[in-house]
């Protein structure tokens, strides 16, 4: 049964671009992992609202999600009585997998040859409030397969490839069985060249004819300004390297925002509490506030009340790829004494007959 990823993010088929967006702030942040520590349930829901904005968030990737993508949901079915075909393309016919494999012993179909892409990587970055203002460049360390420079990842020592003998240069074998559905011919990746119907004339001694090794890499990353917490950022070719040459995969790294004392972050804006005393609300004041944006002057006017919301323009966090700017609000907090001298006591005794009607 697939998954119904509009379900996940708790909204409609027709919901915009705009709509997906604001649901997946909401559910990535209710569900973050930080906010339920030791609770595999709510990982296993985070990763899920993640693997739904992968796709409903990429405009190509909902479109075939809708076309083909449910199983008796939204889009799917297609008159299939259920299947989900969303494994089905360019001719990948993986999706009868567990089908063929109890007749051919396993393997993997494939009606073409196919290069062995390198494997996504998935890293987390925690990140500051000025990071998320500014943006930021951070430099990790990753340990992950990485072209061999002795064969230029070719895998063959002179870099002379030759024919797979095995699949005859075709990339796969085909194999036939008896089923209770008759005579079943299918077409396997070939497990000495892996697909791509050639293999290392000589294999290269460094990296045993895979074309790559092992290896931990620093990489500087771009943080962009206005990043969420739980967003995740992909940055294309820099996963694992590829066999032989081939693609290598992507490298995924989730943001983690980490907590400012002093402030509460509502997507691009920023709340926070300042406390003043009872005569400054009578009289008025003015007061030092520190922001994302370091400290600014906030008039307080006479007769303020307690839990007055104050706002300061612009200055909250930028919106990712704009350079718009969320405000900043200020709850001004009123302390009341507990304890009077007795002049002051005597003063509000006074003050108190002077206002009695």
């Amino acid at each position: 049964m697939s998954k119904d990823y509009y379900q996940t993010l708790g909204v409609e088929k027709s919901a915009s671009e705009s709509d997906i967006k604001k649901a997946y702030r909401d559910m990535s942040k209710k569900w973050h992992p930080d906010k339920h520590k030791g609770d595999k349930d709510a990982e296993a829901k985070f990763k899920e609202i993640n693997e739904a904005y992968e796709v409903l968030g990429n405009q190509k990737r909902r479109k075939q999600y809708d076309t083909f993508g449910t199983a008796g949901g939204p889009g799917g079915g297609n008159g299939f009585g259920g299947f989900d075909f969303s494994g089905f393309q360019q001719g990948d016919f993986q999706g009868f997998g567990d089908i063929f494999e109890s007749f051919f012993g396993g393997g993997q179909g494939g009606g073409q040859k196919r290069e062995q892409r390198g494997e996504d990587l998935q890293i987390r970055i925690v990140v500051t409030l000025q990071d998320v203002l500014h943006g930021a460049k951070k430099t990790i360390s990753i340990e992950k397969n990485v072209s061999c420079n002795d064969c230029s990842g070719s895998g063959s020592d002179g870099g002379k490839l030759k024919t797979c003998s095995e699949c005859g240069g075709t990339g796969q074998v085909t194999r036939t069985a008896q089923s209770f559905l008759g005579t079943i011919q299918q077409s396997f990746v070939c497990k000495q060249c892996e697909g791509a119907g050639q293999v290392p004339e000589k294999p290269c001694a460094t990296c045993r004819g895979e074309g790559m090794k092992r290896e931990s890499v620093n990489l500087t990353l771009d943080i962009p300004a206005g990043v969420a917490d739980g967003q995740r950022l992909r940055i294309t070719g820099q996963g694992s390297a590829g066999k032989r040459g081939a693609t290598a995969g992507d490298l995924y790294v989730l943001i983690t925002v980490e907590p400012d004392k002093r402030f509460v972050r509502e997507r691009n804006d920023i709340r926070s509490v300042v406390s003043i005393p009872v005569l400054d609300a009578i009289l008025g004041t003015e007061i030092d506030v520190d922001t994302v944006h370091g400290s600014v002057k906030l008039k307080i006017p006479a007769g303020t009340q307690p839990h007055h919301v104050m706002r300061l323009k612009a200055k909250g966090l930028p919106e990712l790829n704009s350079s718009r700017l969320g405000d900043h609000f200020v709850t001004v907090n009123i302390e009341v004494p507990k304890k009077l001298s007795r002049a002051e006591k005597k003063l509000m005794e006074e003050w108190k007959e002077l206002t009695s009607p």
